[in-house]
C-alpha cells in the first residue's frame, strides 16, 4: 500500500549545491559517451558481457567500464554496499581522475568538478540495500517522521550521491536537479551522478532493451500514449492522479494520440492496446491489463511505468510487481521503487515525460522528475536514451507518415485553436487514409468535452482502419461517447454490429462486456451470443 506523508519535505537534509537558471529548451544534444561509467559485477559473467555489449553499441571507451566484485543477490546489507560498491567505485573515480577533489572542506562539498555524469549499472549488480538496525557512525535521523527513520534504499539512488561523501543514510536528500531544464553536462552539480540500470528478468531482455532504445532513438518513438488515472478525490492521493492526468496533457500537446482512462478500474486484460509507445498508470499491486497477455508487445523503445510502492522490488521475475512484467512485455525503459517510497517522494511522471519529449536523455529526465535522492527509486533503461529527440528536432519538416502528420495537426490544434486543428487533421487523414489521425482527432475532441464531434471522428476512424484491433478500439471510444450523449440504443446497436463482425478478434471481449452492461441497464433483451 502506497503511504502518504505530510508535505514537510523542505525540512529534509540537503547539500549546498547550486544551479544556474535553466534555458528555455533542451538545445543541441551533446555526446555523452565520454561522460558515462558502465559498472558490472565481476562475480557474474553475464554482467561483464552485457557491459561490453552496451559499451560497443554506444561507442563507450573500454576504460570507462568498471568491474566490482559484489554479491549477486538483488538485496544486500548496508555494509556490503559500503565495502563492495561505494568504496571501490569512489576509488575508481579518484584513480581515473574522473573527479577533481578539493583539498580543503568547502560548502559545496569535496567534488569540485567531474568528468563523469552518468552511471549505467548492468544486470547482475545488486538492486537494493535492506534496512540497517545497528549503530552507523555519522548517521542520525533527519527531517520529519516517518521518513527520517528509514535507511533502506535503492543501490542506484545511493550511488547518485556518491560524490557527496556522506555517512548520513537515514531520511532523504533534496535533489537540486529536480525540475531542472538544463543538460547535466552544462550543470554545475559536480557531486551528482545520474544512475540508471540496464536490468531485466533475462540477459536476452537486457540486450533487447539496448537494441530497441538505439533503434527507436534513430527513428523517433511514435505511437499511442495509454494513460490510466484513478479519478480519485481522496486527500493525499490526488497528487498521484495529478501527475497521471498532467502526463496525458503533455502527450496531447506534444502531438501523441492519448487514450485516457480516468475511471477507478485499470485497462482490461483484453483491451485492444495496439501501437503502445507510452504507458503510465496506477494503482495495482499485481501486474494486470493487456501487458500480461502473451500476445501483447509494446512498440519498440516504449516507455512504461506504473505507480506502486514495490513496483521494482525485484527485476528478476517477469510475473512479479510491475517493472519486470513491463520490460518482459517489450518496454525499453521503466521507473519503480524497491521499498515503500511514500507517494510524495516518488517520481513525477509528468515532469519525466515532458523532459523526454523536449529531447533530454532518459537519465536526465528521470532525475529532473525525482524530488529526493538516497531513497527508493530505480530508473531502468539506457541512461543515454533520447526517444523523442529526433522528432523534436524535425517538428517543422514535412511529415513523412501519418504519425508525424498527426503531430503537426495536434500542434495546430493547440497553437491556433480547435477549428484550425480539426481542419488540418481531417485534411491529413484524407491524404494518408489514416485511421490513427481520425482517432487522435476524436481523442482531442473528447478531451475538449466535445463528445458529439468525437463520435463522428471515431466513426470515420473505424472506416479508415484496416486492422480489426484498431477498429475495435475506435468502436469502444465511440460506444462510450454515444452512451454519454444519452444515445444508449445507438450505442448498443453499434456494439452488437461490431461484435458480430469481429467475433474472433482479440479485444472483442471488452466490447461484449460494455454491450452487456448497457443492455442490462437499459432493460432490453440481450441477443444470443454469436459463436
Amino acid at each position: 500500500m502506497l503511504r502518504i506523508v505530510a508535505p514537510l519535505f523542505l525540512l529534509l537534509a540537503t547539500v549546498a549545491w547550486s544551479q544556474t537558471s535553466p534555458p528555455a529548451t533542451a538545445g543541441a544534444a551533446p555526446d555523452y559517451t565520454n561522460q558515462i561509467v558502465v559498472v558490472y559485477n565481476e562475480s557474474d559473467p553475464d554482467s561483464l558481457n552485457l557491459a561490453r555489449y552496451y559499451a560497443s553499441k554506444r561507442n563507450i571507451p573500454k576504460e570507462q567500464l568498471v568491474g566490482l566484485k559484489c554479491p549477486m543477490t538483488e538485496e544486500i546489507s548496508r555494509n556490503e554496499y559500503d565495502e563492495t560498491i561505494a568504496r571501490p567505485l569512489r576509488e575508481a573515480f579518484e584513480k581515473n581522475a574522473w573527479w577533481k577533489l578539493r583539498s580543503e572542506e568547502h560548502p559545496a562539498g569535496k567534488v569540485e568538478a567531474t568528468r563523469m555524469r552518468f552511471v549505467a549499472l548492468m544486470r547482475g549488480m545488486p538492486l537494493k540495500i535492506k534496512p540497517h538496525f545497528e549503530k552507523y557512525e555519522g548517521d542520525k535521523p533527519t527531517g520529519p517522521m516517518p521518513v527520517a527513520i528509514h535507511n533502506e534504499a535503492s543501490v542506484d539512488s545511493e550511488l547518485s550521491i556518491l560524490g557527496v561523501f556522506t555517512r548520513q543514510m537515514s531520511g532523504v536528500m533534496n535533489n537540486p536537479y529536480f525540475r531542472s531544464f538544463q543538460r547535466i553536462g552544462e550543470s554545475p552539480l559536480a557531486p551528482l551522478l545520474l544512475v540508471c540500470r540496464l536490468d531485466a528478468p533475462t540477459v536476452v531482455l537486457v540486450r533487447q532493451m539496448i537494441d530497441d532504445s538505439l533503434a527507436a532513438e534513430e527513428k523517433g518513438l511514435r505511437g499511442i500514449a495509454y494513460i490510466d488515472a484513478r479519478g480519485t478525490k481522496e486527500a493525499g492521493l490526488v497528487e498521484g492522479d495529478k501527475w497521471i492526468l498532467n502526463s496525458a496533457d503533455v502527450g496531447r500537446r506534444k502531438g501523441m494520440p492519448v487514450v485516457l482512462d480516468s475511471g477507478e478500474g485499470l485497462f482490461p486484460v483484453a483491451y485492444p492496446m495496439s501501437h503502445a509507445a507510452v504507458y503510465f498508470g496506477w494503482y495495482s499491486e499485481a501486474p494486470t491489463g493487456p501487458f500480461i497477455r502473451p500476445d501483447f508487445r509494446f512498440e519498440q523503445g516504449a516507455i512504461a511505468a506504473h505507480i506502486h510502492s514495490f513496483s521494482a522490488a525485484t527485476l528478476r521475475d517477469s510475473r512479479k510487481n510491475w517493472c519486470a512484467p513491463l520490460l518482459a512485455a517489450g518496454a525499453a525503459a521503466t521507473v519503480g521503487n524497491v521499498y515503500e517510497p511514500f507517494l510524495g517522494l516518488t517520481t513525477s511522471f509528468d515532469v519525466m515525460f515532458e523532459r523526454l519529449q523536449a529531447g533530454f536523455t532518459f537519465g536526465e529526465s528521470c532525475y529532473m522528475a525525482q524530488r529526493f535522492l538516497s531513497w527508493m527509486p530505480v530508473f531502468v533503461g539506457d541512461p543515454l536514451y533520447r526517444p523523442f529527440a529526433k522528432i523534436a528536432a524535425s517538428e517543422m519538416d514535412e511529415p513523412k507518415n501519418d504519425w508525424d502528420a498527426y503531430r503537426l495537426g495536434a500542434r495546430v490544434w493547440y497553437d491556433k485553436g480547435p477549428a484550425d486543428g480539426t481542419a488540418a487533421l481531417k485534411a491529413s487523414a484524407q491524404k494518408y487514409s489514416s485511421g490513427i489521425i481520425m482517432e487522435g482527432l476524436g481523442l482531442l475532441q473528447l478531451a475538449a468535452n466535445d463528445s458529439a464531434s468525437a463520435v463522428n471522428s471515431f466513426d470515420q476512424a473505424t472506416s479508415l482502419y484496416r486492422n480489426p484491433t484498431d477498429i475495435l478500439r475506435a468502436t469502444i471510444h465511440e460506444v462510450f461517447q454515444l452512451k454519454a450523449l444519452n444515445k444508449t440504443p445507438e450505442a448498443i446497436a453499434l456494439a452488437r454490429k461490431q461484435i458480430a463482425k469481429y467475433v474472433r478478434t482479440p479485444g472483442v471481449e471488452v466490447l461484449k462486456i460494455i454491450e452487456a452492461d448497457m443492455t442490462v441497464a437499459a432493460g432490453t433483451t440481450t441477443p444470443k451470443p454469436v459463436r
